[in-house]
């Protein structure tokens, strides 16, 4: 079959920055769809979407120039319906043979559950690929995610932007198309601004090539290598080290065709401001790169990205140093007037300001995390007093300048704050690293007392949330609760904190005073392992509801338990235990009358009953000291040997007997037995 390469490429004004990449992948998915739905063959190769600030393309290595044969299959009349008494065609089949086009001796037969029936098959040669390519194009461009289309001229198309050129070729040929009012050729444009002319696509494999010269780097991949190559040597050259940001640096990709580094400096001074807020305006407000030294601190220069190689490089560094004097100006202004008023009197601010309806304001917040921080403090090493002090300004910052202006600085100005009024390292950290892990992938708080201040903030917002009626439903989650208790659940796993997590949750419900009664600590609970179900989602789910079904008190000991189950599972004797302890359960449930407490060694009278409960003694006696010590796996692998005294018994011995001190004694063999194979985790949820 013969195959031709396929070039589209669709030419706009400057394209949305943030959606450009989610438009460029739905035009390449799509028109795959549209090859493959109508049978086209087509080599994708290493092919990917090719986009750059004006312009989506498609380029595909080879295209089928027709599509495979059309087979179709039309069912139609059964037998007894389709021929009369005679054998001749009724009315029905020969309507059906009129709409196939044939005699309808001409029909074949076929027959299924309900017997015979004639059936209509049809063989026709496939079209040509260029005559399916503009509606192919069309329904591509119709199926894409543009949330506000705009119009432009007299027409009724809409696209993301006004469409200016069209290129669709197929092999070396333009195919013959009109989309969105505009004509396909092989005339593409390059750089706005350095190459202001046509550039003429000889054939697709020439199309990245051709682009490259007329200065367009097309190729998102590399345009985005060059982004970090230009700045990183520009940031070389000033002494220090770029800052390139992953979302800042898809930003300027999706601005630029051809990139081009512009160092740059600011004034000294500006350095006494927090320097999160200057990063904060360089990324998020004019797309730079800010330059830091070899201790990760930042410096003044910083390093902007051209679209274009400018003549006059100086007055292009003038204007990009221009534009950010303002906002670090403001910044400082903040910053010196936040100083001068001080934590205590933004603290004092927050008792006007409303946390929530039911919840009362700031200020009520900040009270009760200082109580739950002071008690948990005690509970993992840390100083209480440190600990509720932290808590207590840990929210001032809200009421400040600086923060009004930059809210993702919140906890991070309170730390600068903090040192400035002379409060402990400890204190000032604290404070900042109360909110981490601040997104998806952020590290949780590193110190001790960051850590406990930011679980009693979690605990508090979670208690105080469902508590108010706030719990989530659907896509609701207006206290975002769902990050907060996987961020609490982090923080107390990955940093090692041995909590009872259902007697904390009880101390933060309390502390919510009569509103409090609107919610159970028990449902806080299993709120927070909900999450965890996200957080491990490597682990097989069977073996994950095994832990949960003990409800461990601690986070740290359900990620012990955890742990131990995944190496249990692995172990030939698993899947038989998982079993036999899922048999036992259902013995057990379904046993008349209570089950007596100790088992009484003279009543046995079979030697595989006597076999199993010397082995469970045994067994009892040698992982005692590991279970107390939490050491899961040896327990579990302690355990595991008792595989062959477990099938014996149920293989020798009934436990439903009509003697009632022998089947209560077994019964008991049975719940001991139980008690200790479930002691880590339900494993019979191993059992499938």
């Amino acid at each position: 079959m013969s195959m031709e390469p396929l070039l589209i490429e669709l030419g706009t004004e400057e394209l949305p920055v943030k959606a450009l990449p989610g438009l460029a992948q739905a035009l390449f998915d799509n028109v795959i769809d549209g090859l493959a739905r109508r049978g086209i063959a087509f080599e994708r190769g290493e092919a990917k979407p090719l986009y750059s600030p004006r312009r989506l393309a498609v380029l595909l290595p080879g295209v089928a120039a027709e599509q495979d044969e059309q087979r179709s299959e039309v069912l139609g009349p059964y037998l007894n319906v389709a021929l009369d008494a005679d054998g001749q065609p009724t009315r029905a089949l020969q309507g059906f043979a009129q709409k196939a086009g044939v005699e309808w001796s001409a029909l074949e037969r076929t027959s299924d559950a309900k017997g015979e029936r004639f059936v209509h098959r049809a063989v026709k040669p496939g079209a040509n690929t260029a005559s399916l390519l503009p509606e192919i194009l069309r329904e591509a461009i119709a199926a894409m995610p543009i949330p506000k289309p705009m119009r432009w001229g007299a027409r009724e198309d809409a696209f993301a932007r006004p469409v200016h050129w069209l290129v669709l070729l197929l092999g070396d040929h333009v195919v013959e198309a009109e989309v969105l009012g505009t004509r396909a050729g092989r005339n593409s444009r390059g750089h706005r601004f350095m190459h202001d002319k046509p550039v003429w696509i000889n054939a697709p494999r020439d199309y990245v090539d051709a682009l490259r010269g007329a200065k367009v780097l097309v190729d998102a991949d590399e345009r985005r290598s060059a982004v970090v190559r230009e700045v990183e040597q520009a940031a070389t050259k000033a002494g220090g080290v770029a800052r390139i940001a992953e979302d800042n640096l898809e930003q300027v990709n999706c601005l630029v065709e051809w990139p081009s580094a512009v160092s740059c400096d600011f004034e000294e001074e500006f350095l006494a401001v927090p320097q999160e807020a200057l990063v904060a305006t360089m990324e998020d407000n004019q797309k730079f790169f800010p330059v830091l030294d070899g201790e990760g601190r930042l410096t003044r220069h910083f390093v902007g990205v051209a679209n274009i190689v400018s003549k006059d490089v100086a007055e292009v560094r003038k204007g990009y140093e221009r534009v950010i004097r303002p906002r670090f100006a403001d910044a400082k202004f903040f910053f010196v007037e936040d100083m001068k008023q001080g934590l205590a009197s933004m603290r004092e601010g927050l008792r006007g300001v409303t946390y929530q309806a039911k919840l009362g304001t700031l200020a009520d917040k900040v009270s009760r995390v200082a109580s739950l921080a002071e008690a948990i403090a005690g509970e993992v090493g840390v100083d209480p007093a440190l600990a509720r002090r932290a808590a207590e300004l840990s929210k001032a910052d809200l009421q400040s300048r600086l923060v009004n202006e930059f809210p993702e600085l919140q906890g991070i100005a309170g730390r600068y704050y903090a040192a400035v009024e002379g409060e402990p390292v400890d204190v000032a950290n604290a404070i900042d690293e109360a909110y981490m892990p601040r997104f998806a992938g952020d590290a949780v708080a590193p110190s001790k007392l960051g850590q406990v201040l930011a679980i009693a903030e979690r605990l508090d917002t979670l208690a105080g949330g469902f508590a108010a009626g706030l719990k989530p439903t659907g896509n609701k989650d207006a206290f975002a609760l769902r990050r907060n208790a996987l961020g609490l659940a982090r923080t107390i796993i990955e940093r090692g904190l041995d909590l009872d997590l259902p007697r904390t949750l009880e101390r933060a419900r309390e502390n919510l005073g009569a509103i409090g009664a609107q919610v159970q600590a028990n449902e806080l609970y299993d709120f927070i392992v909900d999450r965890l179900r996200a957080y491990y989602a490597d682990v097989p789910p069977q073996q994950f509801e095994a832990v949960a079904a003990l409800r461990p008190a601690s986070l740290l000991d359900f990620d012990r338990r955890l742990k131990a189950i995944g190496t249990f599972a692995t172990l030939p004797e698993a899947e038989a235990l998982a079993a036999a302890n899922k048999r036992i359960r259902n013995i057990l449930r379904k046993a008349e009358g209570e089950v007596p407490g100790r088992v009484d060694a003279a009543r046995f009278t079979e030697a595989a009953e006597r076999d199993l409960g010397d082995a469970v003694d045994a067994a009892i006696v040698d992982s005692d000291a590991s279970l107390a010590s939490r050491d899961y796996v040896a327990v579990l692998g302690r355990l595991a040997r008792l595989r062959p005294q477990v099938d014996a018994f149920f293989d020798q011995v009934m436990v439903n007997v009509e003697d009632p001190a022998v089947r209560g004694n077994r019964l008991a063999l049975l719940q001991r037995l139980a008690d200790r194979l479930g002691s880590v985790a339900a494993i019979e949820h191993l059992s499938t």
